[in-house]
């Protein structure tokens, strides 16, 4: 199995920012931006998994204090093209372990990151780990994705989850080990193609909330995206605001 530094390694950096489309596009930034500038109120914010600055950057920008932890160099690399340490600091390390100085009002893991512990037991480290940055009534932010299993009919095991010029991702599911690969195709004109993959262990919400359960949190909301939609039986994401008693 590929380890996570070998994965976000310095050609993954590099190709990872889009800057106008995909999850950089404005429809999908913005939402994220604001409701995390909503709920960081007036506190300190600390992200896991802080990347490239995706999302700390324009957060930083609107005044909100955010450090950073992130485990791949060549990622904080390319975030320290856009910021420097002084406006957003980052400590290299993993999300489940690692710990930053002082104290948040607000922890938040966006994108699916929090799959990329690849065990149950970090994954509940990462809930603990947000736990014990946070101020009383601290909150505790997650996106993600809802494991497409009821597309599966019996014997297949992949589902196409976007399709675009240019473009295909699709999910390979291991449901004895509750395990996914993702793999993006990217493609131009002529007849080759990249591939990229990246695996992960997907996450029911009801497990999610047990995790934070187990780290003291209560959920305080879901909703199906970052602009307030409600979550369904047919959603395909979420995000979900967990906190701890004030």
């Amino acid at each position: 199995m590929l380890s996570q530094e070998e994965i976000w390694d310095a050609a993954a950096a590099q190709r990872y920012d889009t800057p106008g489309t995909g999850m950089f596009a404005p429809e999908v930034l913005g939402p994220t931006v604001d409701r995390l500038a909503e709920l960081a109120s007036d506190g300190r914010v600390l992200e896991f998994a802080v990347g490239t600055g995706r999302v700390a950057v324009p957060l930083a920008e609107r005044g909100v204090s955010v450090t950073g932890i992130e485990l791949s160099r060549a990622m904080v690399d390319k975030l320290r093209t856009k910021a420097d340490e002084a406006a957003i600091p980052v400590l290299i390390g993993d999300m489940a372990t690692t710990v930053a100085p002082g104290a948040f009002s607000l922890v938040y893991l966006v994108y699916n990151t929090i799959s990329n512990l690849q065990t149950q037991v970090e994954q509940v480290e990462c809930f603990r780990n947000a736990a014990r940055h946070l101020t009383p009534g601290g909150r505790f932010v997650i996106e993600l994705w809802v494991p497409e299993l009821r597309r599966l009919p019996p014997g297949q095991q992949a589902t196409v989850w976007h399709v675009e010029p240019g473009y295909i991702g699709l999910d390979t599911y291991d449901v004895l080990h509750q395990r996914a690969v993702s793999y993006h195709f990217r493609f131009g004109e002529g007849t080759e193609a990249r591939l990229s993959r990246s695996p992960h262990r997907y996450i029911w919400p009801a497990e999610l909330d047990l995790m934070a359960q187990l780290a003291g949190f209560e959920l305080e909301s879901r909703h199906a995206d970052w602009s307030g939609a409600e979550f369904t039986a047919d959603s395909r994401s979420h995000v979900s605001v967990y906190r701890l008693p004030g």
